[in-house]
């Protein structure tokens, strides 16, 4: 995936250089505040064509799906933009933007400030960077380039010791937010027990979002009872006939059981 991401990025950078791309970010219409996010329980909904474990998801009314999902009371969208596992694109991420009256997530396999602009110019609010795929000057070099747009960057953890390294620069950088993803990034399966090993972890300030694994509300309540305070859900959602009744009823279900934890 991140071979993929560093050959799409020269491709980028042969049709706009860094020059054209900032200032197209520049222009861009206004950054949507994240703001109290995870107050209590949130939802991120997710738009994604294809799952790699389950296969084709939907290629068709993806922004009817995005309205749908603001519909039940996402906090926040997300798109995939990796093509080759997901079959996203900065189309798909501009056709969402043009509907989303919530904060939007560009999640992708990020791996240099370009794209960081490249997601700002195509409608983003913030970006997903992985941890494993970031050595720190990496990380500091991306997160420069999101406090230069005004966005946000939900930084993404898979282990103990990716966690604790999230966590500290979370808590001393603005407009961040930990993801803590059940998704293998090798074998691209997930390990929903992931959620639960590293819920002892969870930072006490920064709002922890749990991602991919989750199927119903059960799986809602039970991320909720272990301190994460949004979820991020994608392949559910996509294959559901009524996606705003589902969301509805996993924001629900989440900050009921937030409520009392």
């Amino acid at each position: 995936m991140e071979q993929s991401s560093r050959s799409r990025l020269e491709v980028a950078r042969a049709r706009r250089p860094l020059g054209a791309i900032t200032a197209a970010a520049q222009e861009a219409r206004s950054v949507r505040d994240v703001g109290a996010f995870g107050g209590v329980f949130d939802l991120i909904a997710e738009i994604k064509p294809r799952s790699p474990a389950e296969g084709e998801l939907g290629g068709s009314e993806l922004e009817e799906r995005a309205s749908a999902y603001q519909e039940g009371g996402a906090r926040m969208l997300s798109v995939l933009t990796e093509p080759e596992a997901f079959g996203g694109s900065l189309d798909l991420l501009e056709a969402v933007a043009g509907v989303a009256r919530v904060p939007l997530l560009r999640k992708d396999f990020l791996v240099d400030p370009y794209q960081v602009f490249e997601s700002r110019a195509s409608g983003a609010d913030g970006v997903l960077l992985i941890a494993r795929l970031l050595s720190d000057q990496a990380m500091a070099d991306l997160l420069n380039a999101v406090a230069e747009t005004g966005m946000f960057a939900l930084i993404e953890a898979f282990d103990a010791d990716e966690l604790s390294r999230v966590t500290l620069i979370a808590e001393t950088s603005p407009r961040t937010l930990i993801g803590v993803n059940c998704r293998d990034l090798e074998t691209l399966r997930t390990i929903p027990e992931r959620h639960d090993d590293l819920a002892p972890l969870l930072s006490a300030v920064i709002p922890s979002v749990a991602e991919s694994g989750m199927l119903g509300t059960d799986d809602i309540r039970r991320v909720a009872g272990l301190g994460y305070r949004a979820a991020l859900v994608g392949s559910a959602l996509m294959r559901s006939d009524d996606p705003a009744v589902l969301a509805r009823s996993m924001l629900a279900a989440g900050r009921e059981r937030a409520a009392v934890a």
